[in-house]
């Protein structure tokens, strides 16, 4: 995980959380470094962003197919042979490329674009790639033209394929400056755009149709269908969690135009791809309906609970334990507070810094484990690399790799019971984090040039996810009017002020929360 550096030229700071910070996606698989420097001066925030990639060069033999009708008389010899394409050839057929096998820590695509001047010509060339030859009978060299734009955002690049020797006699075809030229696709790197990047598909989400209906008339999903407001708002079927179904090339493809945690920008696709292999499959994603026994209309009741230090003093703990269900996430420190938060937990939300932080920091606190139990259940938030190479470890039940965490522990399956099973483990869709981004918490950083800086908490994620899984929510220990009597976190020893840092949009929260409460769709608890 990169450094975060924030530099001030004025007496304004921008500051990001280092205990809930969620750093940037850094993708750094060793071929790459990135370094963010987010600077304020008087009335200009800039934003720079310096990412040297390296991409992978291969050699490999081809065999070239090529389809011509003769056009101009061609001189031959017995052992060279020169095939020139002339301009605006009328004779040449329709050309396509197959581009060569995804490689490992570079998985662009191979894309062809025209040259200038082409478009004027009918024809179009076509190359196919042909697997590797035992012995190559021809040498091919293709030499694309210069200035030929790349992927969506104009960003250029060139592919060169330099095959190996051959030992036969060689016939040498030379494409003309006018001809088409292989390029490849240029990655999307958050650093070329000046704000979140907008696409047409940005707003459109997979849907679950398998999960069974709620038979509560009071349920979220029905308040959200008969609001103004959240009607047209609020998806009760969308996708919640991912397993190794709902991961393939084309879901690549699409998802690589999100950052982190909203999709897959600048991720190692082979890295991704792995993890994803590893998710078992979940049989229902409205897991407590479907865990359900009733078959009478009833009403799944959650309480979700926040660690904001309006809960100290507060005595809901029974009140907390009382519902069917409870969310707990990241710092969840019961030790000496059960009066006030309960004791019960049946979620616990977290990402992969979240958790190995709040051990670190709060273990003299009586946070000394996660909770545990054969009734919890584990909600990851995956927000860059660092979280794919963790639960990398964790699925295989191996160290975690240099670099990433380790500094933390060095095995992550240790944090869990010694029974512990990847069917009690849930991994949150980027999809469903970038719904509730989109819709619920679109905070206005994101118009900023260091709005990768910005993404919702975590208790915020959870919150919002119970409101998908449950029938009837209460919400404690979140932002609320007033918060400012009380201190940062309900465990504080000494009153500590809630900072409101860059990389989160507290107000925004407080509004979403106070309205979410005000049309009866949860319950908010709030101290007068």
């Amino acid at each position: 995980f990169r450094q975060l550096s924030i530099f001030q030229r004025a007496p304004d700071m921008l500051q990001m959380d280092t205990q809930e910070q969620q750093g940037l996606n850094n993708s750094d698989n060793g071929k790459s470094r990135s370094f963010l420097k987010v600077t304020l001066g008087r009335d200009i925030t800039k934003l720079k962003q310096d990412m040297v990639e390296r991409t992978p060069r291969w050699e490999e033999k081809k065999e070239q197919k090529k389809m011509m009708k003769p056009v101009a008389r061609v001189e031959e010899a017995k052992e060279n042979m020169a095939v020139k394409l002339p301009p605006r050839s009328e004779g040449i057929k329709k050309t396509t490329v197959k581009p060569a096998p995804t490689v490992q820590g570079n998985k662009a695509k191979t894309a062809v674009r025209p040259a200038s001047g082409v478009e004027e010509a009918k024809e179009k060339t076509i190359v196919k790639q042909l697997p590797r030859a035992e012995e190559a009978k021809e040498k091919t060299t293709v030499k694309p033209t210069s200035g030929v734009k790349g992927a969506r955002e104009n960003n250029r690049s060139k592919d060169q394929i330099k095959p190996k020797e051959p030992s036969a006699p060689v016939k040498t075809v030379t494409s003309v400056p006018r001809a088409a030229a292989v390029t490849e696709k240029k990655k999307l790197r958050a650093a070329d755009f000046k704000s979140e990047p907008r696409w047409d598909f940005e707003d459109k989400y997979l849907l679950d149709n398998s999960s069974p209906p709620s038979t509560c008339s009071e349920s979220v999903k029905a308040k959200a269908a008969k609001s103004d407001w959240l009607r047209d708002l609020f998806l009760p079927n969308i996708m919640l969690f991912t397993d190794n179904r709902y991961f393939s090339d084309s879901e690549w493809d699409r998802l690589e135009h999100f950052a982190p945690p909203y999709g897959f920008m600048e991720l190692n696709y082979s890295l991704v791809k792995e993890v994803m292999s590893l998710l078992p499959p979940k049989p229902h994603q409205q897991l407590l309906l479907a865990d359900s026994n009733s078959s009478t209309p009833s009403c799944i009741s959650c309480a979700v609970v926040g660690n904001g230090g309006i809960l100290n003093n507060s005595g809901m703990g029974q009140e907390i334990d009382s519902h069917d269900y409870v969310f707990r996430v990241s710092g969840a420190v019961i030790k000496g507070y059960e009066k006030d938060v309960g004791t019960k937990t049946s979620f616990y939300g977290f990402t992969a810094f979240s958790l190995v932080s709040s051990l670190q920091i709060l273990g003299h606190r009586g946070f000394s484990h996660i909770p545990r139990g054969k009734h919890v259940r584990y909600i990851h938030f995956l927000e860059g690399t660092r979280d794919y190479e963790w639960l990398k470890a964790l699925l295989l039940n191996k160290n975690i790799r240099k670099g990433f965490l380790d500094e933390y522990g060095q095995k992550p399956r240790e944090r869990f019971d010694e029974d512990f099973t990847m069917d009690k483990y849930l991994v949150v869709h980027p999809d469903f984090l970038r719904y509730m981004k989109n819709r619920f918490l679109k905070s206005e950083t994101l118009e900023k040039p260091y709005w990768r800086l910005y993404r919702p908490t975590t208790g915020a994620f959870l919150l919002l996810t119970a409101l998908h899984l449950c029938d009837q929510v209460s919400a404690y220990g979140y932002i609320t009017e007033g918060h400012e009597k009380y201190s940062d976190h309900y465990y504080d020893k000494d009153w500590k002020r809630l900072i409101f840092y860059t990389n989160h949009d507290f107000n925004l929260e407080k509004r979403v929360w106070k309205k979410l409460h005000d049309e009866n769709i949860m319950k908010l608890y709030q101290r007068s």
